[in-house]
């Protein structure tokens, strides 16, 4: 009898223990290190940011709120036919963020939260402190391209081609100073430092981060997208 009652007694103690253990992380532990705490554009990159931006690609309505909790302003794009391989999936036109652009960008929900966590947590700091000027705006090349990787008449479609991808080529400051992808990622100067900041930093948002390292393609610009592939280069 005394057996009997010592297991149920011993599940209970596991029990309590392992629910002191989880509230003690859940308490102690910044959100943007936590699996199960929700996206929040005003939390700074963390350990699971990445993990949980790329899973809103599964849920629209989850990263459509994410993006108003946020207030993050922009109109949504509407649904292409499913299975297409050009097209608009949860996707919007961005209207507004913590940076203008200088054009407008078409992009998906989980790409526009990444890159709203980005601008606020890596671009502006970065301009700041490094460049000693607040970012006026982020130079682009666009997002939106109906084409396949490259320009390539076969293969695989480019990122690109769904709105989840958007190329960065400069960025102006207030003081009215450009910082050019091309001319200032080589070097030693505040350029160079500021560019391998914000390229680094988009690392832990972005699923994939291309910039002038990785090929000649990418020698004008950087890119970003939320594809399958986790690449920083």
């Amino acid at each position: 009898m005394r057996d009997a009652l010592a297991f149920p007694l011993w599940t209970t103690a596991l029990g309590l223990i392992a629910f002191g253990a989880f509230a003690l992380v859940d308490a102690l532990v910044p959100p943007q290190h936590l699996f199960w705490a929700p996206l929040e554009i005003a939390h700074p990159i963390g350990m699971t940011t990445q993990a949980k931006t790329r899973a809103l690609a599964g849920d629209g309505e989850a990263c459509f709120a994410t993006l108003d909790r946020g207030e993050i302003e922009y109109s949504r794009v509407p649904q292409s036919e499913p299975g297409e391989n050009c097209g608009f999936y949860d996707a919007l036109a961005l209207q507004r963020s913590a940076v203008p652009y200088s054009a407008p960008v078409r992009l998906t929900c989980p790409l526009t939260a990444a890159l709203a966590i980005w601008e606020r947590h890596v671009a502006l700091p970065a301009a700041e402190e490094i460049l000693g000027s607040p970012l006026a705006r982020i130079e682009t090349f666009g997002s939106y391209s109906c084409r396949r990787l490259y320009g390539r008449a076969s293969g695989r479609f480019s990122e690109h081609a769904t709105a989840n991808a958007i190329d960065i080529s400069g960025f102006v400051l207030a003081d009215g100073r450009r910082i050019s992808v091309r001319s200032g990622w080589d070097g030693e100067g505040e350029a160079a430092a500021f560019l391998r900041e914000v390229h680094d930093g988009a690392c832990g948002a972005f699923t994939t981060v291309l910039g002038p390292d990785y090929n000649d393609a990418h020698a004008d610009h950087f890119h970003f997208d939320m594809g399958r592939w986790s690449v920083c280069r």
